[in-house]
C-alpha cells in the first residue's frame, strides 16, 4: 500500500483503480496545486482545510492514504499523525514540509517525507 501510494503520488503510477487520498492542507492556493496534481496521476482526492475536517474525513471516508502537511494551525503533523494512527492505523501517511534539516526528525514519525520547495527553508532563502 505505501509503495502504490509513493507512485501515485509521484505521479508514474498507472494504476486503472484510483487510489482516494486524503489530503490536509491549510493554505488554498497549494492545496489546489495538490489535488490538481494528485488527479493527473489518477488519485480520487479528498481535500480537508483543517485538522477537524480532516479526521471527519478520516472516519466517515474510505481513504486509503494521506498526504499530510506538517505544519497546520493549532497542530504540528507529528501530533496529527499520532491520532489519525490510533484511529485508523492501516493508512499511510506522507508528510510534506519546506524545511529540510527537518527530515530526520520527520522520518521518525511518518510512513514518507516530501520536500515541500515552495516554502522557504530555515535562512529564508527561496527553494
Amino acid at each position: 500500500m505505501v509503495k502504490r501510494m509513493i507512485t501515485s503520488v509521484a505521479g508514474n503510477g498507472e494504476d486503472v483503480n484510483p487510489m482516494r487520498v486524503l489530503c490536509v492542507e491549510n493554505r488554498p492556493d497549494y492545496m489546489a496545486t495538490l489535488k490538481r496534481g494528485l488527479e493527473r496521476t489518477g488519485c480520487e482526492v479528498l481535500t480537508a482545510n483543517t485538522v477537524k475536517e480532516a479526521f471527519g474525513l478520516l472516519t466517515t471516508e474510505l481513504v486509503e492514504g494521506v498526504l499530510l502537511e506538517y505544519d497546520l494551525p493549532g497542530a504540528t503533523g507529528a501530533a496529527v499523525r499520532t491520532d489519525m494512527k490510533l484511529l485508523r492505523p492501516d493508512v499511510p501517511i506522507l508528510v510534506f514540509n519546506g524545511i529540510s534539516s527537518q527530515t530526520p526528525f520527520l522520518l521518525r514519525f511518518f510512513t514518507a517525507y516530501l520536500r515541500n520547495r515552495r516554502d522557504e527553508d530555515e535562512d529564508g532563502d527561496a527553494s
